[in-house]
Parts: structure tokens; sequence; C-alpha cells
């Protein structure tokens, strides 16, 4: 892959406290943080190996667990290296057994199925705040039957000090995304919300209500409002069968479309189309590996999913469904654009270029398989690719004759349409291309050019609800920074594989069903006193319509490049003054059109409490989901190599100030030590410092671009594993312990799995593998574990295995935190083999 930096993927929002009566400005630019020279690392501290921690509930002050991993806080003062943990017998069951699968190794299944989250915040009890003007007997508190997933606090508290609640190294901040459809799913409701005519808050479960008016208060500016009579009540009991007024999470559901000239689809089972658009210039080894990810992919397809097919090379072909005997195709020049009247003769012409897979299944195989090999003498990364010319093409038949209609109406199936593109080379042909080599006298100006031309077809193609995905593999370098434009400003993402084979091939069916919908709007609403100061994702400022129906709307609208429940967006949050009051309160509403061509609103709402006790603030913060917040303000700055080394750097002055602002003075000494109630924290961070993501564990720039841009738009689960890997031993009876990440769990004489978001690595230790049987079981149990694990992931991990004493076994340790140390003789040897070597 080419060897040149890459800017970070993201949406950097840094927006100022508002004043008075004024509306927020977003100014596009992260906040600064010093970077001075930091401490050496304290000893980070243990996990608890007896149970798979939840992602977001944190229990404070954890027991000593039975193994004798001990979970206090850090070393006092900041001064040495990690410690390694003590392990002891007997290890505690995982908190999920997985079965022992048979002897032989399973594949990774090709599966759409999606999971959700299997944590959420913990549960605040309903409360009342006092009306303006009468009081309500109705407002005795409630539990809410269930909170919603979808947002994830760094902490459960909020502290009422500006000062201290404004500390930028720890900070406070949320975890959004509009999520996957859940079970239970949110309540629908068929009818318009009740929203606040000053600021357009939604009601909600917290909202006071008076039942014999049916009035109800915003939550946010606290200003009363009608209900048109849907709340009045002769009891307050009976407001608890009202949705919105019962649940955190409910979802409004409009039916029939209001856009202008919308022709919604008869069939709701069809989903949208998915045109491949595959390089043709690929060497036998390549294209066989892709022609069986083809294969199968087309197979696992739903039956009523139009696929289209499109190559290119120094031409594009657009490949006719309507011949069932041989391929045939229509060929465009791909060193220019094509222009209206040639792409007006194909559309209105004869031939099927969307076709739904029950119709055209055996003529998509029959296309896949003449497919041929590159036969020219040409080097992989000088052969002409007109990829910008493709991408043209695809997104012109998706769009197909409703181009032509008046008022620029699109008919369209439900969701955004996705262009995939299967590349294995560099885009060096026609609009978007850069030269064959860097040393080309005018390189630098072309490349400026193909970025602007790229993001402008990006952001084209993203107006007609359409995704572009890049799928690269190979060892050809595909110039990253010329491709991700393209990618980000259609919403969609860009992945490297180490070749066209399994892995490929999950994330091509993946990537064909994980959007969620489109024409997606993200609001959000604070308390007076909390404002957004940061957003980082994959969206961008929104530009509302200046005829606004509220008279003083403060919330921050983003407008959302792709609806995918894989999303998540980082929103940084400050305090404008100290607070006042008892709780603050936060409302998401999320409005997209999902696949059935539904107008969705789906309105979230939380209330946290407020404390001056900063004891009692840290008890509530949620260590992974801060660690996840730090690691993604410090990702948006780390745009190249050197940044990254900077950022490490970050990463130790943000331990320390944690430290002198938080931590409390030891006795008799000017050092502090860090707050026991952040346990984990450190560790988290120790592992952002030295893993993929700033550290130099990956092999060149284009990689580190690549999962930085996929870590700054992951949702939480992935995010978290991406920073810090998870550590699962296999044990007798089929079983999986959690242990720590630290090298001396490579035992001989056990199987270790190691996530660690974009790979999983399996380690088999010598004894084991040489007992008969054993270690071929263990093997099978520990892939079929990673495959459950990352069964609904995307990007779909490399699932890699490696035996004790292979070279390969580097991959798997360099991940781990080093506490294993070798005996003087043992170093003696090791540098006597390094010599000879030598």
């Amino acid at each position: 892959m080419a060897k040149r930096p890459e800017s970070s993927v993201g949406y950097s929002v840094t927006i100022p406290p508002p004043q008075q009566g004024t509306a927020q400005s977003p100014i596009f630019s992260p906040p600064p943080f010093p970077a001075t020279t930091g401490p050496i690392f304290p000893p980070p501290p243990i996990v608890q190996p007896n149970q798979i921690p939840s992602p977001s509930m944190k229990t404070p002050n954890l027991p000593s667990p039975a193994n004798g991993v001990r979970t206090g806080s850090p070393a006092p003062h900041l001064s040495t290296p990690p410690g390694p943990p003590v392990f002891s017998s007997p290890l505690q069951p995982a908190a999920v057994p997985f079965r022992t699968s048979p002897a032989t190794p399973q594949p990774v299944a090709y599966s759409s199925a999606s999971s959700l989250p299997t944590s959420s915040p913990p549960q605040f009890s309903n409360g009342s705040v006092d009306l303006h003007h009468q009081s309500s007997d109705a407002t005795e508190d409630w539990t809410p039957a269930t909170e919603s997933p979808n947002v994830l606090f760094s902490a459960h508290k909020v502290l009422k000090q500006k000062k201290l609640a404004n500390i930028p190294s720890l900070g406070f901040g949320a975890l959004v995304s509009s999520g996957r459809e859940m079970s239970p799913g949110p309540q629908m409701i068929q009818r318009d919300p009740h929203r606040c005519h000053n600021c357009g808050a939604y009601a909600n479960h917290y909202s006071n209500i008076l039942p014999g008016s049916g009035q109800w208060q915003c939550v946010i500016c606290r200003d009363l409002n009608g209900s048109e009579g849907d709340y009045v009540a002769s009891s307050k009991e009976e407001l608890r069968n009202v949705p919105e007024l019962s649940l955190p999470s409910v979802d409004y559901v409009q039916t029939g479309n209001k856009r202008p000239g919308f022709f919604p689809v008869s069939d709701s089972r069809v989903s949208a189309p998915v045109v491949l658009v595959i390089d043709e210039c690929l060497d036998e080894p390549h294209l066989q590996h892709l022609q069986s990810s083809l294969h199968a992919f087309v197979d696992s397809l739903p039956p009523t999913t139009r696929l289209g097919i499109v190559t290119y090379g120094s031409t594009v072909s657009v490949y006719d469904f309507s011949e069932e005997s041989v391929a045939s195709a229509d060929v465009f020049p791909g060193n220019k654009s094509p222009d209206q009247e040639s792409l007006k003769a194909l559309i209105y012409g004869t031939g099927i270029y969307l076709s739904p897979m029950h119709a055209s299944l055996p003529v998509a195989h029959s296309i896949f398989s003449s497919f041929r090999p590159y036969k020219l003498d040409i080097a992989e990364a000088s052969r002409d690719r007109c990829l910008g010319t493709a991408v043209e093409v695809a997104s012109a038949i998706i769009q197909g004759p409703s181009a032509e209609m008046s008022q620029g109406v699109v008919k369209r199936s439900g969701g955004n349409s996705r262009i995939i593109v299967c590349a294995g080379g560099p885009n060096t042909c026609g609009p978007g291309s850069v030269p064959y080599s860097f040393s080309h006298p005018n390189y630098a100006h072309m490349e400026k050019i193909s970025l602007k031309w790229m993001e402008t077809l990006g952001r084209e193609v993203f107006r007609k609800n359409t995704v572009v995905d890049i799928l690269c593999a190979g060892t050809c370098p595909v110039r990253v920074p010329v491709l991700q434009p393209l990618a980000k400003a259609s919403g969609g993402v860009l992945i490297l594989h180490d070749d066209f084979g399994e892995a490929f091939g999950v994330n091509l069916q993946r990537a064909s069903g994980r959007a969620a919908g489109s024409h997606g709007l993200l609001e959000v609403r604070c308390s007076e006193d909390i404002f957004v100061s940061q957003v980082v994702g994959p969206g961008e400022e929104a530009h509302v319509d200046s005829n606004e129906t509220f008279k003083n709307d403060d919330a921050l609208v983003i407008q959302m490049l792709s609806v995918e429940e894989t999303q998540s967006f980082a929103l940084s949050m400050e305090t404008k003054r100290d607070i006042k009051r008892d709780f603050v309160y936060f409302q998401f509403a999320f409005k997209f059109s999902d696949v059935y061509q539904s107008d969705i609103t789906r309105v979230i709402t939380v209330r946290l409490p407020t404390v001056d006790s900063v004891s009692s603030y840290l008890e509530s913060v949620q260590d992974e989901v801060a660690a996840v917040l730090i690691a993604k303000r410090t990702l948006l700055r780390a745009k190249y190599a050197n940044d990254a080394l900077d950022m490490r750097v970050t990463v130790d002055e943000r331990i320390k100030e944690i430290t002198s602002k938080f931590g409390s003075q030891m006795p008799k000494s000017k050092l502090y030590r860090f707050p026991r109630e952040l346990s984990v924290l450190p560790e988290l961070l120790f592992h952002l410092r030295r893993g993929p993501l700033l550290g130099s564990i990956l092999g060149h720039e284009d990689e580190r671009s690549v999962l930085r841009n996929l870590f700054l738009n992951a949702g939480f689960d992935l995010s978290l594993r991406m920073v810090a890997p998870r550590c699962l031993m296999h044990r007798q009876g089929g079983t999986f312990e959690e242990l720590p990440a630290y090298d001396l769990a490579m035992q001989s004489d056990a199987a270790v799995v190691l996530d660690h978001g974009t790979d999983v690595f399996i380690w088999l230790g010598a004894e084991l593998d040489a007992q008969e049987g054993k270690g071929a079981a263990a093997l099978a149990a520990c892939r079929t574990l990673a495959e459950e694990l990352t069964e609904v992931r995307f990007p779909a991990p490399r699932i890699l295995a490696f035996k004790e004493g292979s070279s390969q076994a580097r991959y798997f340790v360099s991940r781990l935190i080093p506490a294993h140390k070798d005996p003087p003789y043992e170093q003696k040897m090791r540098m006597k083999k390094m010599r000879k070597k030598n």
C-alpha cells in the first residue's frame, strides 16, 4: 500500500459558549491541548478477570478477585513502568461460556445478522422540576422501563463547579449513535410529536404534566406548552400509557412522505441497489480470490436486492443482465467523464443494468466467471485504472431515468444505495487520477487537483443518496490519500485487506447490507448551563432552514452522511457557568428515512444529577467510555506520523494533569496519587499510547491512516477494542477466562484469543500444541469464539493464528503489555542467536 499520509476522517466542531439570545456558531477546529514532556506511566490497574466487564457499567472499589489479581489504584508517584499481574489458580469462568467446537477449524460465516451493544447506561429515577406558574399533582416519579443503548455518557453525574467540570484532561461528553433495531425496539408513535414552542425540544418522560389541562413543561427551557388534549387525563396513572411520557426512547413514524414529488416504492421489501465497481487489472492469483469472494457475495444477497456490475481498467464496462448466454457489456472511455448523451443512450436503451437477484443470479455468476487476468507486461502500480470514471457511471445507472424528471425528483428504494469499489491499485487514468510515479515533476499539484475532484465526486454521489465504500486488497499501493476523500464525502469507508480472500468477502457482504437509512439529521439539545464544544464523527454541520418555527432553538444540528448502526458521534461538552440545579437534561433527536420509506424521528432524553463532591463525580465516571472519548479527541489531531508522536506525549500529559487536578497529595511529599476512582482509565490510555492507533506496531502510515479514519467514525464497541485489546484464555470444558492484556497470559499449556478490533489473534502454546488432539480442539474453539465475538462487526477483522515460537507470533506479542522478563541466561542465548543471524 502507498506510504503516504492521509488526514483523519472526522467531523470536528469547536463551539464557543453562546451568548444569551444568540445562536451557536460552530468553528471547525479541535481545541488545543498542551503537549509537554510527560511522566512515565504508573503501573496500570488490572481488569477483574472473573467476569467480562460491561462497556458502560462501573463498580467502584472492586474487591480482590479469587485469582489474586488486585484492582487497586495505580502507584502514587507516576514513576515506575507497568508491573506484571499475579496469576494464581483457579481462574473464574467467563461471564458467557463458549462451547468447544469440533477439532476442524470453522470458516467465518457470511451473515448479515446484527445485534445491539450489550450494555446501557444506569437508570435514573424520574423526578420533577418546579413548574413556573403552578405545581402539578401528576409529577410522581417512576423508573423508565429501559435506558437507550444509543447514548453512553462518560460520567453519570455532572460537576456543578465550572472550573472543575471543564478540565480538558478528563473532560465530559457522550457517544451517540442512531443504533440498529432494538429488541424490544423503541415504542413507535404514528403521530406528530409534541414540541416546545420556544426551543423545539420534545415532550418526554421527564416533563412535568398538568393532567387537567394537558399542559407540559419543557425540560430544556422550562416553558409551558399545550398538548392539543393528548395529555389530558383524569389521573396521573393514565399518563403512563403515553409512550413518550414513560419511555426514555421513542420513534415517531410518518409513513406519508412530505417531500414533493417523492414516489414511494410499492414493495417495501425491495432494498436499495448495490453496484459493484471492480478492478479488472488484477494478476491471476488475486483475480481467483476475488472471483471466489464475488460468487459467495451474490449467493448471500437477498432475492430482492438489485445488483449492478461495472468493471474498470483503461475503459469502463457496464454489464447487461438481459443477456443470459454470454457476458455482455457496454463500454465507455476511461480517460474522461461520461457525457450526458452517452449516459442517456445507456439508461434509455434496451439493456438491464440493475436487476434483482432472484431473476439474475445465474447471469451474475457467468459475468464473474468471464473475468480474465491482466495480460500486459506492466507493473501493477503503472496499469491504467479509471476508478473515478467508473464511479461516475455507476452513480448514473443507480439514479436512472429519474434524472430527467421534473423538479429533480429521484425515484429510489429505501435507504442509501451502495457503490462498492473492489480496488487492487491506484487511480491512474482519467479524472481524479494521479501519475504512476511519485517522482513525476508535477505530482504534488496533480495530487491536490485529484483530492479536490474526488471530494466533489463524493459529495455529488451523496446528494444522490448513494454511499461509496472502497475495499482495497493486494500488495499494490492504492494511494490512500487520493481515494479517502471519495469515501469520506459520500459517507462510506475505505478498508485495506491483505488479499481478496475470506476477510474481503465478509466485508463485501457486510458493506452491502449495513445501511439503516438516509437523509439523516442529528439534533442535540442540552440544559441551558451546558453546551457541546466539539463533535467527532461521520457528519458535518447542517445548514438549517432559516424559516425556523421555534423562537429560541439553540440545538446543535448535524447532517449525518449515512445512517448506520456501526457509527457514532463523540460529543464533548462543557459548562457555561456554575450549575445551580440538581439535574441537567440532554435530548438527542435522530431524523432519517428508513428502508421502508418512512420518516423516523428517534428521540432519546437523558437526565443526569449534578453534584458538588469531586469524589462522587469520579465514582460515576465510566472509564471505558471516557477513554474512547479521549482517544477520539486525540486521534483527530494525529493526522500524520509526526502528529502521532506528539499525541503520545499528550496522553502522558493528560495522565499527569488528571493526577494533579483530581488526585490527592501524598503526606509529607509533593507527589500526588492518581484518583483511585479511575482505576481502569490509565491502563486503557496506556494501550492507546502504544497500540496501532498511535504507536509503531503497524508497518506504514497508510495502514495507520485507514485505522484512524475507521476509529473516528466507529461505534463504542469497536472503538473500545481498537483502543485496548481484550484477552481471553481457553480453559478446560470449552470456557474462556478474561485476563489482563499482559504477555504473562502466554502460558505454554494454554491457548489465548486477543481481540484488537480490526484484528483478532489466536496464540497456541507449545505444550498444548504437542498434546495430540487437544491442541487442534483448542484452536478450533478459539476460532469459533473469534467468529462469535466478531459476527456482526464491520469491518470484519482478520483472524490470525500463531504457534508459540513462530516468527509470526510477534504480531500477537506486540499487542500485549510487556510484563514478562526473561532470566539472564535466556537473554544471553537470545542475543547469541541474533548475532548468528546477523
